[in-house]
Protein backbone atom coordinates (compact mmCIF):
# COMPACT_ATOMS: atom_id res chain seq x y z
CA UNK A 1 0.00 0.00 0.00
CA UNK A 2 1.18 3.56 -0.71
CA UNK A 3 0.97 5.61 2.46
CA UNK A 4 1.59 9.33 3.01
CA UNK A 5 2.77 10.46 6.45
CA UNK A 6 3.23 13.84 8.06
CA UNK A 7 3.62 15.44 11.46
CA UNK A 8 4.58 18.49 13.41
CA UNK A 9 7.39 18.50 15.98
CA UNK A 10 5.18 16.87 18.66
CA UNK A 11 4.76 13.69 16.62
CA UNK A 12 8.19 13.57 15.00
CA UNK A 13 9.60 10.68 17.06
CA UNK A 14 6.61 8.42 16.37
CA UNK A 15 6.63 9.36 12.69
CA UNK A 16 10.16 8.08 12.37
CA UNK A 17 9.24 4.83 14.15
CA UNK A 18 6.07 4.38 12.08
CA UNK A 19 8.01 4.78 8.82
CA UNK A 20 10.19 1.84 9.86
CA UNK A 21 7.19 -0.26 10.93
CA UNK A 22 5.37 0.42 7.65
CA UNK A 23 8.44 -0.47 5.59
CA UNK A 24 8.80 -3.72 7.57
CA UNK A 25 5.15 -4.48 6.74
CA UNK A 26 5.95 -4.01 3.04
CA UNK A 27 4.30 -0.61 2.50
CA UNK A 28 5.65 2.27 0.44
CA UNK A 29 5.89 5.45 2.52
CA UNK A 30 6.18 9.10 1.47
CA UNK A 31 7.29 11.42 4.26
CA UNK A 32 5.79 14.92 3.98
CA UNK A 33 7.72 16.18 7.03
CA UNK A 34 8.52 17.69 9.42
CA UNK A 35 12.05 16.37 9.51
CA UNK A 36 13.18 17.63 12.94
CA UNK A 37 11.97 18.17 16.51
CA UNK A 38 12.04 21.95 15.96
CA UNK A 39 8.76 23.70 16.74
CA UNK A 40 6.56 24.10 13.65
CA UNK A 41 2.94 24.44 12.57
CA UNK A 42 1.09 21.18 11.90
CA UNK A 43 -1.12 22.43 9.02
CA UNK A 44 2.04 22.89 6.92
CA UNK A 45 2.59 19.12 6.95
CA UNK A 46 -0.89 17.67 7.45
CA UNK A 47 -2.58 19.52 4.60
CA UNK A 48 -0.22 18.08 1.93
CA UNK A 49 -0.77 14.54 3.27
CA UNK A 50 -4.55 14.92 3.13
CA UNK A 51 -4.45 16.50 -0.34
CA UNK A 52 -2.28 13.66 -1.66
CA UNK A 53 -4.67 11.01 -0.28
CA UNK A 54 -7.75 12.87 -1.58
CA UNK A 55 -6.12 13.14 -5.02
CA UNK A 56 -5.56 9.37 -5.11
CA UNK A 57 -1.78 9.63 -5.10
CA UNK A 58 -1.70 7.57 -1.88
CA UNK A 59 -4.15 4.97 -0.63
CA UNK A 60 -3.92 6.04 2.99
CA UNK A 61 -2.38 8.72 5.15
CA UNK A 62 -1.11 8.93 8.70
CA UNK A 63 -0.84 12.25 10.52
CA UNK A 64 0.67 12.84 13.91
CA UNK A 65 0.95 15.49 16.57
CA UNK A 66 0.83 15.83 20.32
CA UNK A 67 -2.84 14.91 20.70
CA UNK A 68 -3.84 14.22 17.10
CA UNK A 69 -6.79 16.60 17.38
CA UNK A 70 -5.53 19.53 15.31
CA UNK A 71 -4.15 17.13 12.75
CA UNK A 72 -7.52 15.38 12.34
CA UNK A 73 -9.31 18.71 12.08
CA UNK A 74 -6.90 19.88 9.38
CA UNK A 75 -7.10 16.65 7.38
CA UNK A 76 -10.89 16.55 7.56
CA UNK A 77 -11.12 19.96 5.90
CA UNK A 78 -10.19 18.25 2.63
CA UNK A 79 -13.06 16.80 0.60
CA UNK A 80 -12.89 13.02 0.50
CA UNK A 81 -10.84 12.63 3.66
CA UNK A 82 -12.15 10.62 6.57
CA UNK A 83 -9.54 11.09 9.26
CA UNK A 84 -10.12 9.31 12.54
CA UNK A 85 -8.18 9.78 15.76
CA UNK A 86 -7.02 6.62 17.44
CA UNK A 87 -6.02 6.03 21.02
CA UNK A 88 -6.15 2.24 21.04
CA UNK A 89 -6.70 -0.83 18.87
CA UNK A 90 -10.50 -0.66 19.12
CA UNK A 91 -10.68 2.94 17.91
CA UNK A 92 -8.43 2.06 14.96
CA UNK A 93 -10.65 -0.91 14.12
CA UNK A 94 -13.89 1.07 14.35
CA UNK A 95 -12.42 3.92 12.33
CA UNK A 96 -12.00 1.49 9.46
CA UNK A 97 -15.11 -0.67 9.96
CA UNK A 98 -17.61 2.14 10.44
CA UNK A 99 -16.00 5.22 8.89
CA UNK A 100 -13.84 3.81 6.08
CA UNK A 101 -11.03 5.94 7.49
CA UNK A 102 -8.42 6.80 4.87
CA UNK A 103 -6.30 8.95 7.18
CA UNK A 104 -5.29 8.01 10.71
CA UNK A 105 -4.44 10.63 13.32
CA UNK A 106 -2.18 9.64 16.21
CA UNK A 107 -1.27 11.72 19.23
CA UNK A 108 2.26 10.94 20.38
CA UNK A 109 1.40 12.21 23.87
CA UNK A 110 -1.71 10.02 24.03
CA UNK A 111 -0.51 6.47 23.33
CA UNK A 112 2.54 4.43 24.21
CA UNK A 113 5.14 3.49 21.67
CA UNK A 114 4.43 -0.17 22.39
CA UNK A 115 0.88 0.27 21.07
CA UNK A 116 1.98 1.53 17.65
CA UNK A 117 2.53 -1.80 15.83
CA UNK A 118 -0.85 -3.24 16.82
CA UNK A 119 -2.72 -0.01 16.10
CA UNK A 120 -1.13 0.31 12.65
CA UNK A 121 -1.70 -3.35 11.77
CA UNK A 122 -5.33 -3.13 12.84
CA UNK A 123 -6.01 0.08 10.94
CA UNK A 124 -4.28 -1.14 7.79
CA UNK A 125 -5.89 -4.59 7.73
CA UNK A 126 -9.44 -3.93 8.93
CA UNK A 127 -11.94 -3.77 6.07
CA UNK A 128 -14.81 -1.31 5.81
CA UNK A 129 -18.13 -2.92 6.79
CA UNK A 130 -20.20 -0.98 4.24
CA UNK A 131 -23.97 -1.39 4.64
CA UNK A 132 -25.53 1.19 6.94
CA UNK A 133 -22.12 2.79 7.40
CA UNK A 134 -21.81 3.50 3.67
CA UNK A 135 -25.16 5.27 3.77
CA UNK A 136 -23.87 7.51 6.56
CA UNK A 137 -20.62 8.31 4.77
CA UNK A 138 -22.61 9.26 1.68
CA UNK A 139 -24.69 11.62 3.81
CA UNK A 140 -21.52 13.28 5.06
CA UNK A 141 -20.31 13.64 1.48
CA UNK A 142 -23.66 15.13 0.44
CA UNK A 143 -23.47 17.64 3.28
CA UNK A 144 -19.97 18.59 2.19
CA UNK A 145 -21.22 19.21 -1.33
CA UNK A 146 -23.90 21.55 0.04
CA UNK A 147 -21.30 23.91 1.52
Amino acid sequence: MKIAIGTDHAGFEYKEKIKILLAEMGHEVKDFGTYTNDSCDYPDFIYPVARAVAAGEYERGIVLGGSGNGEAITANRIKGIRCTITWDIKSAELGRQHNDSNVLSIGQRMISEEQLPAILKTWLETPFDGGRHLRRIRKIDDLFEAI
